[in-house]
């Protein structure tokens, strides 16, 4: 009959290697069993040390519950990885995202240009007038020649505007503009469009310009068209954008698109004409630059200036949306900082 210490030897290598060599939850059950289990082999060695002389019991009971205690860490750390390979293959077969944030998901919120754009819109859309896009990048004729600004505008210097290198009389757009162009040139009259967008300009990034911002003009063509539908069209857009009846006035103003030209102010919605700090104690805000569309511009498209006639209006959607939400530094829109952006 093998010896205590041999016996114990024996054990206690066996029981180890059983446990490290298991894969699986069953090989894990199974060593389980074989050492620790009501006939196991440490404890039929444990139940064993009764018959032995006092000396070698207390030599062998601490080892014992030591190997028992040793085995249990052994077999919990073994069957948390085995759990965790088993997740690892379950979800290798599955398209879940685990980097998307935990449920209850958090509501995202529209941003302000966004809406003042899509407010913008709905509101020209009740009013009759389809909205119309197109590219980022323009030719000269689209964004300039069509539009009757010649090559010695100082719209045309690199300094105003940002041409591609390499490219050929390519450009980002400096207004959307060239969208109406593109309309006139694809349709007939009559047209009553909007185009809204981005557009670029060589510009500095302060709190009242930005080299990217947004703008939203509208163009309509059509027999004996007059200023006095223009001045109706800005009146009733801008009552409906800042939910107050508005007052139009025209100033007299250049724009080499439209003839004549001006700039349309709207009566201070937020002082009532009484003068405030938003209208600098004028009563009125200035909010677009507008104008009955140059003949040149017509004949540029096709269009017989003799028969048709048209009215041309442009806006920033951010001075807008300043004006709306009482935002004062332009940056605020792109800055993406969440304190603002949760406001609106």
């Amino acid at each position: 009959m093998d010896s205590p210490g041999t016996l114990w030897a024996e054990i206690s290598a066996q029981c180890r290697k059983a446990v490290e060599d298991a894969a699986s939850p069953e090989q894990l059950e199974a060593a389980r069993v074989s050492a620790l289990g009501r006939k196991g082999r440490l404890t039929e060695f444990l139940k064993s040390l009764k018959d032995l002389p006092l000396e070698e019991k207390r030599k062998f009971g601490p080892l014992g519950n030591s190997l028992k205690t040793e085995l249990e860490n052994l077999l919990s750390e073994k069957e948390a990885a085995c759990s965790r390979a088993a997740l690892d293959e379950e979800l290798k077969k599955t398209s879940a995202d685990l980097t998307l944030p935990a449920y209850p998901f958090a509501a995202g919120r529209v941003h302000p240009l966004t809406a003042a754009m899509r407010e913008l819109g709905g509101i020209l859309s009740n009013m009759g007038f389809a909205w119309a896009e197109g590219p980022l990048v323009e030719t000269e004729f689209n964004n300039f020649e069509a539009l009757n600004i010649p090559a010695h505008h100082p719209a045309r210097d690199m300094h105003d505007t940002l041409y591609l290198k390499g490219a050929e009389k390519l450009l980002f757009r400096t207004h959307t503009s060239p969208v109406q162009v593109r309309t006139m040139l694809s349709r007939k009259p009559p047209l009553r469009i909007i185009s809204p967008g981005r557009v670029f300009r060589s510009d500095a990034f302060d709190a009242s310009h930005s080299p990217v911002f947004h703008q939203i003009e509208g163009l309509y063509v059509d027999r004996k068209v007059s200023m006095a539908d223009l001045k109706a069209t800005l009146a009733q857009l801008f009552s409906a954008f800042f939910g107050k009846a508005c007052r139009i006035r025209f100033r007299p103003s250049y724009f080499p698109f439209v003839e004549p030209g001006a700039e349309a102010d709207a009566s201070c919605v937020f002082c009532g004409m009484r003068g405030c700090s938003v209208c600098k104690q004028s009563g009125w805000v200035e909010l677009s630059g507008a104008g009955i569309v140059h003949p040149k511009v017509l004949e540029a498209v096709g269009i017989d200036p003799q028969e048709w006639s048209g009215f041309a209006f442009g806006m920033g959607v951010e001075r807008l949306a300043m004006l709306k939400y009482g935002i004062t530094d332009i940056r605020a829109f792109y800055e993406n900082d969440l304190r603002v952006l949760r406001q609106f």
